[in-house]
This record gives C-alpha cells, sequence and structure tokens, in this order.
C-alpha cells in the first residue's frame, strides 16, 4: 500500500473515533446528570485511576501506555468539562424558570 492508501485508513477510522467520541460524550452527560441530581463531585480521582488502569490493561501496542495515558487525561478533562457546562446550562435553565416544571407550573397557577 502506498501513502494514499494508509491514509484513507486513518480517515476511516478517524470516522469511527468521532462516533465513538461522541457515544462517550452522551454516556457522559448521563453520569454528569446523575451527579447533579445525587450532589456527587464532578472530578473522582479514583474513577480517573480506574479509567487509567482499564485502558492500560487494554492496551496491546505499539502507543506505549504513557502515550495513550496522555491521549485519555485529555479526553477526560474534556469530559469533565462538558459535564461541568451541561450541569451549569441546567442550573441557569432552572433559575430561568423558577425550579417549576410545567405540571408544576400548571397547578400552581
Amino acid at each position: 500500500m502506498d501513502i494514499a492508501d494508509w491514509r484513507k485508513k486513518i480517515d476511516e477510522l478517524d470516522k469511527k473515533l468521532v462516533e465513538l467520541i461522541n457515544q462517550r460524550a452522551g454516556y457522559a452527560r448521563e453520569i454528569g446528570r446523575l451527579k447533579r441530581n445525587t450532589d456527587l463531585p464532578i472530578y473522582e480521582p479514583d474513577r480517573e485511576k480506574k479509567i487509567y488502569e482499564n485502558v492500560q490493561r487494554a492496551n496491546q501496542g505499539p502507543l506505549p501506555d504513557r502515550e495513550l495515558n496522555r491521549i485519555y487525561e485529555r479526553l477526560i478533562d474534556v469530559m469533565r468539562k462538558f459535564q461541568k457546562a451541561d450541569q451549569e446550562a441546567e442550573a441557569r435553565s432552572a433559575e430561568v424558570s423558577g425550579g417549576d416544571t410545567e405540571l408544576e407550573a400548571d397547578v400552581n397557577d
């Protein structure tokens, strides 16, 4: 295969990675909602440590564990910021609406 063929393979993998990263973000969003509803912190160092352990256990190379961990550090940081932004948006929305649901607003009117 020539360089164009290899790049085509990388482009195909990138499409799959984007899909998987967005799927992961969706799961992180749901976890963020659960954390907000149960007053759990967004930052959980023990959970992050477990993620790194899982990633290293799954790693079969050629990327060294250290470099893979660096990628996951950034991914986790982005997901944490995503959860925080989502929670802040939900809090602002609740403030604007007064915290009432549509049903509560109808009952209280």
